[in-house]
């Protein structure tokens, strides 16, 4: 049994801790938020401790792994500082705001020796995971073009969209890791960012991009991202190879269709939000983390893995400001 901490009571923590306490494997040991009275309510309803300062996680010896949900400036310092408290870490995306972040980090991050593992959840949806199996398989011969679609029901709150990197390394990120696990080493970056919503236009970013990736290989990979989407969370993908296509569609709350005088083939929108869509697969990639750690395997997810997705959110970023690609050395 794997007694983890988690750090962030937030969202995205409360995501993880959701997905620790119904997993046979683990235990909800600890969580720790600044904000006390989230961190103790989200303690409570799942009969864990909690804790107001970072610090008392990485000294507790009842704690064995920690999962680091804090904002972002917070990755770096938290996930090193529980890697020197011996403690096996796994870190939501993305790793830093700024690459100058990771470089000043370089030497700790490199001498990091506990299993450390990045929340780039997508890796582990069955249906992604079933897709990039089969092309690795050779189904479709060899991978030639991926479509990623991405689009959200409704664009976060704009105080959040001013803290959070902007689009490419808020949203796309995850895009950007997808297309490197099916692609491998992305050479080229070409972005086009969207204003369609004003309020978020005031605030400095996008709200909607497209994003062509070239690969060393020669294969493409193009992204789509809207921060809004009326029909629900569409969520997509396509490997076209040169013997044939893959499809990863959407996934919806049942399988009815209606067809009346007035509709053919109607169905329920797609699923309304992450945690929904992505259920499984955070817990399978909880399970990929225990695995690792108990084994003492490298994680699937690694630390080079989230640099190489920043990389490639401060390449788009560049790329969409000045409406030319960049080169990737």
């Amino acid at each position: 049994m794997l007694r983890i901490a988690v750090i962030g009571a937030g969202r995205i923590g409360q995501v993880h801790a959701k997905t620790i306490a119904a997993h046979p494997q683990a235990e909800l040991a600890l969580v720790c938020d600044p904000i006390e009275e989230a961190a103790t309510a989200l303690a409570q309803t799942y009969g864990a401790r909690s804790c107001t300062q970072a610090e008392d996680v990485f000294a507790d010896p009842k704690v064995d792994a920690v999962i680091v949900g804090s904002p972002t400036p917070f990755h770096i310092p938290h996930l090193l500082a529980a890697a020197k408290a011996g403690k096996a870490v796994l870190c939501e995306k993305p790793i830093a705001l700024d690459m100058k972040d990771v470089e000043a980090a370089r030497a700790e991050l490199d001498a990091v020796t506990t299993p450390v593992m990045f929340g780039f959840n997508r890796r582990f949806d069955p249906s992604f995971a079933a897709v990039r199996a089969a092309v690795e398989a050779g189904k479709i011969g060899e991978l030639e073009q991926l479509t990623i679609i991405s689009r959200d029901p409704a664009a976060p709150p704009v105080e959040y969209i001013k803290v959070s990197g902007g689009i490419f390394r808020d949203m796309t990120i995850h895009d950007f890791d997808t297309a490197r696990f099916f692609l491998g080493d992305i050479v080229e970056v070409h972005a086009m960012g969207q204003n369609l919503d004003p309020a978020i236009k005031e605030t400095g970013d996008f709200d909607a991009a497209v994003v062509t990736l070239r690969a060393a290989s020669g294969a493409v990979a193009t992204i789509i991202n809207n921060r809004h989407c009326s029909s629900g969370y569409d969520q997509r993908l396509e490997a076209s190879g040169r013997e044939g296509a893959l499809f990863a569609e959407n996934i919806r709350p049942t399988t009815v269709r209606l067809s009346n005088a007035e509709v053919t083939d109607a169905q329920e929108p797609y699923l309304d939000f992450f945690l929904e869509r992505y259920a499984d697969a955070y817990r399978l990639e909880l399970s990929a983390f225990i695995e690792a750690v108990e084994a003492g395997t490298t994680p699937p997810t690694s630390i080079a893995d989230a640099v190489e997705a920043l990389r490639l959110a401060e390449a788009a970023t560049e790329s969409a400001t000045t409406g030319q690609p960049v080169r990737l050395s």
